[in-house]
């Protein structure tokens, strides 16, 4: 979702109020000066509390009830209208940065509105960040306010609880999806769900924008971070896990939100990698790669679903009935409510031109799409377009009530009708130790150490290191964006905005060595210009060693867009400056969304490690793992390119193509020995309908305990009229392994999972033999054949284009 914040002029998102349409200054004196503020908002955070981990039975949308169906009946057209009516938090906020409750009236009376989404401080609220407390005194009024004017309905409130509830003050901001999937344990796609349910529910809101299941493909994209990596499997596994952690029992248990399965579909290939750009993708190549993500969060139980921003192949996904409702609705079985994008309707007449103007886009919509809510955000356009369309007999009233019915439906199983208003108690959760703790141990398992030469790294509490660039004294910038602000905090706002609810890389130095790091900033996080270089190249050559944190200021979305992966000059010539001139050992830390080029500092750096965007309190883990306090396990989840022509290389492209990146999709070192040995399968066909079973061995040489990320994958030696993938990743499994241990794992293979979508539309497998391989691309390769047997032309699925 894209969401203006205070920062953004960009016009491709709109202003925040539109006093045309929302009398939200009428009787209003204004008295401030627009600056926001901190939130004074204090409490002491429980230390922990009571935590279901994930659950084996999913609960989802399913048939409509029938008191549902008699509401629908009873309510006018206008009301029908409303409810499918999403309106951004901006339009209820007055000049003084203060709820409106005139303008909530008059949305309320005047349109009828269902739904309202995003934080006031996004949008000219008088606090930066809004605590549980104050987030929920707003939620709360606007919510009293629903019941007593228009349709009496309560109203659901969107956030985009991405990474935890970052939206709210205190809510603990966790790593960023690509994070979350190099941990290789979905686990923890569970934990950052689950508490960003609690959190979003004690500000009183009740549905998540998340999770982001698009395949990062194109690593230039300005949203690789949000996403869990470029693979369909890995990213399936985070999905399902995540829907479970966001949503569990969500007809019962009312400290979860509705999750959201976004953005459908194939958002994360854009072919120039700009934000919103067309995506080239063959029919059968979106069955194969991109829509797995969705159908696993579908079977978890996904209770909404967002489509997409622009055009695959020159078609606008919001205007599609393949997409939207042929694949969506009826081949992947998707029963839950389904929201458009901020804008999206409009943004056919006014950005991709795929409609002569709003009126037309919503009858396209409405006629061709199963949508049921615009998250039109700015203004009233479909509500006139709609009340237009309606009128002349061009939309029929029954096409509202499937949507409505949907909507009225959410609602209810989300407990509004009995429960609108937030509950305080949840409050005391927020920022809990607990989560805190569960949102570091996500960061520990995902750095990635990509180098380590003469075992550079740890480093000892006895050498003197010197700490220099702009990563390593930042809580922000570990964060990235979606973190407090939609675009993270701004300059003005500095660190100082999270009160003390995160950390930086330095002060986790402090805590484990005892002592204050030697620092110097080195360059601005733009890569500008260097500061004071000299002064860095003296510090350096007195010192053993020195750690350079290099990195990304923070974006999201079109204003995340880049012409080319590499760091900022002044970035990667800092380093280059430390290793000729001091000569000493350099570790480079890199705290970034996207795998950014590095130039020569790939030779230069005795070790790499990567951070990506571990969160708010991301710095303690970053030095646990430089000081060996934990050893690292993380593993690439995208393909790390060389050079720029790389940039849309993936570990599943075909494998007649050259795979030379820089580092490759699952790697990832650790401070321990580890090798693999005795591979075994339990037979050498592999038939459908008769699984086999993959056995590997693996030891722990020391001489640390090592958590190892297992990863099965398989490569078809030759494939019948179509090339074959490279690898495909088919399982993986992580285990944790003392000093001399060896443990065997093991994986059971299907045929069926060997099936793949051919261009008519039909999934099928050809027989070949087939290489299973455990870890390819590293030291620990090794593998095994089976025979893979099967009709060719026998069918196991197929699908209508």
């Amino acid at each position: 979702m894209a969401a203006p914040d205070t920062q953004s002029t960009s016009p491709a998102y709109g202003a925040s109020v539109d006093s045309n349409i929302s009398p939200a200054n009428a009787t209003t004196v204004c008295t401030w000066d627009g600056k926001q503020e901190l939130d004074d908002e204090t409490w002491k955070p429980l230390a922990s509390y009571a935590y279901q981990g994930p659950a084996e039975l999913t609960t989802g949308p399913g048939p409509i009830d029938r008191d549902i169906l008699h509401m629908v009946r009873r309510l006018s057209v206008e009301e029908k209208i409303g409810q499918m009516i999403q309106i951004q938090v901006g339009l209820i906020i007055d000049c003084n940065g203060e709820l409106n409750e005139t303008a909530v009236e008059y949305w309320l009376d005047k349109w009828k509105v269902g739904s309202f989404l995003e934080s006031p401080g996004n949008h000219n609220g008088r606090y930066s960040w809004y605590s549980p407390q104050k987030f929920a005194e707003f939620t709360d009024k606007v919510q009293e306010i629903a019941l007593r004017r228009g349709s009496k309905i309560p109203v659901i409130w969107g956030l985009d609880s991405v990474r935890g509830a970052n939206y709210v003050k205190g809510a603990t901001i966790f790593p960023a999806g690509i994070a979350t999937a190099a941990t290789f344990d979905p686990q923890f796609a569970f934990d950052a769900g689950r508490i960003a349910a609690k959190d979003s529910r004690a500000a009183g809101t009740h549905w998540a924008f998340a999770p982001v299941l698009d395949l990062a493909v194109n690593k230039l994209w300005s949203r690789t971070y949000e996403n869990f990596g470029e693979d369909p499997y890995l990213s399936s596994q985070m999905a399902r896990l995540s829907i479970q952690g966001f949503q569990g029992n969500y007809k019962q248990d009312r400290s979860r939100v509705a999750a959201c399965l976004k953005h459908f579909i194939g958002y994360g290939y854009p072919f120039d990698g700009s934000d919103r750009g067309n995506r080239h993708i063959a029919p059968h190549e979106l069955l194969e790669y991109y829509v797995p993500p969705f159908k696993a969060a579908i079977d978890a139980g996904s209770a909404t679903a967002m489509e997409s921003y622009g055009v695959v192949n020159g078609e606008a996904v919001m205007l599609s009935h393949y997409y939207l409702e042929q694949l969506l609705r009826r081949q992947l079985g998707f029963e839950g409510m389904l929201v458009t994008d901020w804008g999206e309707i409009n943004s056919q007449a006014n950005m991709y031109f795929t409609a002569k103007d709003v009126k037309q886009a919503t009858r396209m919509a409405l006629q061709q799409t199963s949508v049921d809510m615009s998250m039109v955000a700015d203004d009233d356009s479909f509500g006139q377009a709609t009340t237009e369309l309606i009128k002349d007999g061009t939309i029929s009233e029954s096409r509202l009530d499937k949507s409505v019915a949907r909507i009225l439906q959410l609602k209810k199983d989300l407990g509004l009708f009995d429960h609108p208003f937030a509950d305080k108690r949840l409050a005391s959760t927020v920022g809990s130790q607990q989560d805190v703790e569960a949102a570091r141990n996500t960061a520990r398992e995902a750095i990635t150490l990509l180098k380590n030469d003469h075992q550079v790294l740890p480093l000892k509490r006895s050498e003197k290191v010197l700490f220099v660039g702009p990563t390593l004294n930042s809580t922000r910038y570990m964060g990235g964006g979606w973190n407090v602000h939609w675009q993270g905090p701004s300059d003005a706002d500095g660190d100082g905005v999270y009160q003390g609810f995160g950390d930086t890389v330095l002060q986790g130095i402090k805590s484990i060595t005892g002592a204050a790091p030697e620092y110097l900033p080195g360059v601005d996080i733009d890569g500008n210009a260097t500061i004071d270089i000299d002064r860095v190249v003296e510090a350096a050559k007195l010192a053993d060693k020195v750690v350079v944190g290099l990195g990304e200021h923070t974006y999201a979305e079109n204003l995340g867009n880049i012409g080319q992966l590499l760091l900022p000059e002044k970035q990667l010539e800092l380093v280059s400056t430390i290793a000729e001139q001091a000569k000493k050992p350099v570790v480079v830390v890199l705290v970034q969304g996207r795998p950014r080029g590095l130039g020569s500092v790939v030779q230069q750096a005795d070790a790499i490690v990567n951070a990506y965007l571990p969160g708010a309190y991301g710095g303690l883990p970053i030095a646990e793992i430089l000081y060996g306090k934990t050893n690292p396990s993380g593993r690439l989840p995208v393909t790390y390119p060389a050079t720029e022509a790389q940039a849309s290389s993936t570990i599943w492209q075909p494998s007649y193509m050259d795979y030379s990146p820089q580092w490759p999709f699952g790697f990832g070192l650790g401070y321990s020995k580890i090798t693999y040995s005795n591979v075994t399968v339990s037979h050498a066909q592999l038939r459908l309908n008769q699984p086999v079973t993959v056995k590997v061995a693996v030891t722990n040489h020391g001489p640390f305990a090592q958590k190892e990320s297992v990863q099965l994958y398989s490569r078809q030696q030759y494939r019948a009229g179509y090339a074959p993938d490279l690898y495909r990743l088919r399982k993986f499994a992580k285990v944790m392994l003392n000093v001399n241990e060896t443990k065997t794992v093991e994986f059971v293979v299907e045929a069926e999972e060997l099936a793949f979508w051919d261009r008519r539309l039909r999934k099928r497998v050809e027989p070949a033999p087939v290489t299973l391989t455990i870890n390819p691309y590293t030291a620990k390769d090794v593998s095994a054949v089976v025979q893979l047997e099967a009709d060719p032309h026998y069918v196991l699925d197929e699908a209508d284009y």
